[in-house]
């Protein structure tokens, strides 16, 4: 039995590795996983063991953060953090035949030192960013070394460009995190138009984001339009209950004392009615028309189900204005961003316009769905990713 140790660098990059780790646990592989940022609960959910302990940093990882989140993760110990996680990694490696890495250079960097033989998903990476992918130093000699055995990228651009680049075959499967919602049939219940509302993921991040859309959804009471809207909150459990009843108090929304359910809460303010959930961020997204997001991963899935996505820029330390616009460019056009405003009012008056917009070309044009649905299959591909990687792996395992 052949055993692998699985890499990630951070949330959206747990979940993929997690998700694949179950599909080499089918094929008779014995795995663990080393969460490199985070506490790897995704693991900890598909019951593959971590090694080591973990830590949770408030700005979730090194990448499109602001400077008070880079600022944060230095003096928060994150580096320092880091440096031991690389020691762990090479010191536990001989008990491994491969490494199977997710995310970005981190992880594909611990693999080199190791001088193990590795597996590389590079969902971090797209050439939809900027054209052509600029992989930061030194990525490509790592990438190119004999120790890398295959490397997946997120989406057949980036698939063909780093083919050209180094001269090596890159392939395109599909995303494993999109895998679950093709199986899932089970749905919330049907209302005329929902709309799943997604605050993020990261505490106090996902506080502040919270407050942000309610500040939309408060500037769009007066219109009585969305009195046949549904607004469904999708939560993480970061975000307290009671905590949230406490901002709804505060802000005189009325709480609807009849329904009382451990992981739902519902609020109204004048025409606007909302539905609070925790952990049932699946299903609220397969029962939206579209969705309302200041998220990464969760913005992608509804992009790959073919939803369209009206984005609203945050204040980070992760989901900033930076990330948000390299997310737009990544997913492509049917993710609408209010990104030219004066003020924080002119950015909701703009949001609440997108938010419009985007219900009439549902409604009233057929062509626009169709398109949003082309787009999902070219940006985040189709069924099976997780069983496809673990497959093609399969083959040049046996070949070794």
């Amino acid at each position: 039995m052949f055993k692998i140790l699985i890499l990630s660098n951070g949330h959206g990059e747990d979940l993929s590795g997690s998700l694949v780790a179950k599909q080499f646990v089918k094929s008779g592989y014995s795995v663990h996983a080393l969460p490199i940022v985070g506490k790897g609960n995704h693991y900890k959910k598909a019951k593959i063991k971590i090694i080591g302990k973990t830590k949770e940093f408030r700005t979730g990882g090194i990448g499109y953060n602001s400077l008070n989140g880079r600022l944060t993760e230095i003096f928060g110990g994150e580096i320092f953090y880091l440096l031991k996680r690389l020691y762990l990694t090479f010191k536990i490696r001989k008990k491994y035949d491969y490494f199977f890495v997710v995310g970005d250079i981190v992880p594909v960097f611990f693999a080199w030192v190791c001088k193990k033989d590795f597996f590389t998903y590079l969902v971090a990476y797209s050439s939809h960013y900027e054209g052509k992918l600029r992989l930061p130093w030194p990525s490509k000699f790592f990438l190119l070394s004999k120790k890398s055995k295959k490397i997946y990228t997120r989406d057949f651009r980036t698939a063909n460009d780093l083919t050209l680049q180094l001269k090596k075959k890159v392939s395109f499967l599909g995303n494993p995190f999109m895998d679950k919602f093709f199986s899932i049939n089970k749905e919330l219940k049907k209302s005329e138009f929902s709309i799943g509302i997604f605050p993020g993921s990261r505490f106090p991040e996902i506080l502040d984001n919270f407050v942000f859309i309610l500040d939309v959804l408060e500037a769009m009471s007066e219109l009585r339009y969305f009195q046949k809207i549904e607004f469904n909150f999708a939560i993480v459990n970061a975000l307290s209950s009671s905590k949230i009843k406490e901002i709804f108090q505060n802000r005189r929304w009325l709480n609807l004392e009849e329904i009382k359910e451990k992981y739902f809460l519902k609020f109204q303010y004048k025409f606007i009615v909302v539905n609070i959930y925790w952990n049932n961020f699946d299903k609220i997204l397969l029962n939206s028309k579209c969705c309302i997001s200041m998220a990464g991963t969760a913005a992608e899935q509804a992009i790959g189900l073919g939803k369209p996505v009206i984005q609203i820029e945050g204040k980070g330390p992760q989901f900033t204005k930076s990330f948000a616009e390299a997310q737009r460019r990544l997913l492509g056009k049917y993710v609408f961003c209010a990104s030219n405003y004066k003020d924080k009012n002119d950015q909701i008056n703009q949001s609440i316009k997108l938010i419009i917009k985007v219900i009439y070309l549902i409604k009233l044009n057929k062509k626009f769905m169709i398109s949003c649905n082309e787009n999902a299959k070219k940006r985040l591909g189709e069924n099976k990713a997780c069983l496809k990687m673990v497959d093609d792996m399969n083959i040049a395992i046996k070949n070794d």
